[in-house]
C-alpha cells in the first residue's frame, strides 16, 4: 500500500482534481492507495470538499485540525495515520504533479529510503526562486546532504523513516536532512513543477530567516542533540581559558608591579579586568547550561534514540520482541 498525505490549506478549490489525479495513477499502475488529506485550520471550505471525497471514496482518510498547526503538524498526523510500506508527501496546489509518483517509488526500489524531489524548473516568482536556491545550497554545505530542493513538498519515504524521524515547528523541509542523520538513504529525481491555478502561496518573505533558524536548529540536534555538552561545553573551556589566561596575566603584572621601584598598576582602571570576568562569567554560564542540556537529554532520550537499526539476520532472537517486530525487523 502507498499512503498519499496532503496537508491543505484553503485549498478547496483544488482537491478535487488532485483526487482525480491521483486516482488516475493509482488505476493506471495498481497502487493500493490510501490519500490522506490533512486540513490544517482552514477557513474557506476545504473540509467539506475533504467530506465529500471521504463519502464518494472510502480510501480517503480526512483530518481536521481545531486551528492551523503548521505543516509539520499536519505531516505528523498524516504519518500516524498512514498505513502503507511506502508514504508520499505532495502540496494540495497542484503545482506536484501525481504523475511523477511512479519515478519516485522506481528511485526507491534502487536502494534509497528516502527520495526528495528536485523542482529543477519553478514557475515561482523570482523573488522566491533566488533565496530558495541560496538557501539549498546552505542546507547541503552545512548539512552534507547533497539535494538541490530541500524545499520541495513532493517526496517518498519507506515506512521505517517516519517511525525514526520526528518532526516539530517548521522542521519538516529538513526531513531528508535528519533521515540522514539517523543513518537511511537519501536522494533525489527530477520533478515536474506546475503552476500555481489556485488561491495563494502560504509563505512569505519570514519564512527566509525562520529557514535559517530552523537549519541552526537542525544542524543542531543532528550533531549535538545527545551530547548537547560536546557543544556547549567546547565554548565555556574557550571563555574560561581566555578569562582564567588573563586574570593570571593581571595577577602577574600587579604582582610585578608591587616590586621595589616598580610602577603600581590599578586593575580596577584596567579595561582587560573586565574583559576577564566577563569571559569567565560567560564560561561558567555556558557550563553550566551544558550541564541542564545534558540532563534533559539524558531524562528526554530513549534508548533507540542512540542508534538505528537497519535489519536483524534472525529478529525472533531478539530479546525485544516489540523492537523485533518493527518495521526495522520486518524489512529484514
Amino acid at each position: 500500500m502507498i499512503s498519499v498525505i496532503v496537508p491543505a490549506l484553503n485549498e478547496s478549490p483544488s482537491l478535487e482534481q488532485l483526487y482525480r489525479e491521483l486516482d488516475a495513477v493509482a488505476s493506471e499502475q495498481g497502487y493500493d492507495l490510501q490519500i490522506i488529506l490533512v486540513d490544517d485550520g482552514s477557513t474557506d471550505g476545504t473540509w467539506e470538499v475533504i467530506e465529500r471525497l471521504s463519502e464518494r471514496d472510502k480510501r480517503v482518510l480526512g483530518i481536521r485540525f481545531r486551528r492551523n498547526f503548521g505543516k509539520a503538524a499536519s505531516l505528523s498526523a498524516g504519518f500516524d495515520a498512514a498505513q502503507g510500506e511506502v508514504i508520499v508527501t505532495m502540496d494540495a496546489d497542484l503545482q506536484d504533479d501525481p504523475a511523477e509518483i511512479p519515478q519516485l517509488l522506481a528511485k526507491l526500489d534502487e536502494g534509497l529510503d528516502v527520495v526528495s524531489g528536485w523542482k529543477r524548473q519553478r514557475y515561482d516568482p523570482w523573488h522566491k526562486v533566488w533565496p530558495s536556491r541560496v538557501f539549498n545550497k546552505l542546507v547541503s554545505w552545512l548539512t552534507g546532504v547533497q539535494l538541490h530542493d530541500h524545499n520541495c513538498g513532493l517526496k517518498c519515504f519507506r515506512r521505517e523513516v517516519v517511525h525514526e524521524v520526528r518532526m516539530y515547528g517548521e522542521l519538516h523541509r529538513f526531513v531528508p536532512v535528519l533521515a540522514a542523520a539517523r543513518g537511511f538513504r537519501v536522494g533525489e529525481v527530477v520533478v515536474q513543477h506546475r503552476r500555481r491555478e489556485h488561491g495563494e502561496s502560504k509563505y512569505g518573505l519570514t519564512r527566509i530567516p525562520k529557514g535559517l533558524l530552523d537549519l541552526l536548529t537542525v544542524r543542531f540536534i543532528t550533531r549535538f542533540g545527545q551530547r548537547p555538552q560536546h557543544w556547549l561545553g567546547m565554548g565555556a573551556l574557550f571563555s574560561l581559558g581566555l578569562g582564567i589566561f588573563g586574570m593570571g596575566y593581571l595577577a602577574l603584572v600587579w604582582c610585578v608591579s608591587r616590586l621595589p621601584g616598580g610602577d603600581p598598576v590599578h586593575l580596577h582602571q584596567t579595561a582587560a579586568l573586565y574583559y576577564s570576568l566577563v569571559l569567565l562569567l560567560i564560561g561558567t554560564q555556558l557550563l553550566a547550561l551544558g550541564f541542564v542540556a545534558e540532563l534533559i537529554s539524558g531524562l528526554l532520550t530513549r534508548d533507540s534514540d542512540a542508534y538505528s537499526i537497519s535489519e536483524h539476520t534472525n529478529p525472533k532472537q531478539v530479546a525485544n520482541p516489540d523492537r523485533a517486530a518493527s518495521p526495522e525487523g520486518e524489512r529484514a
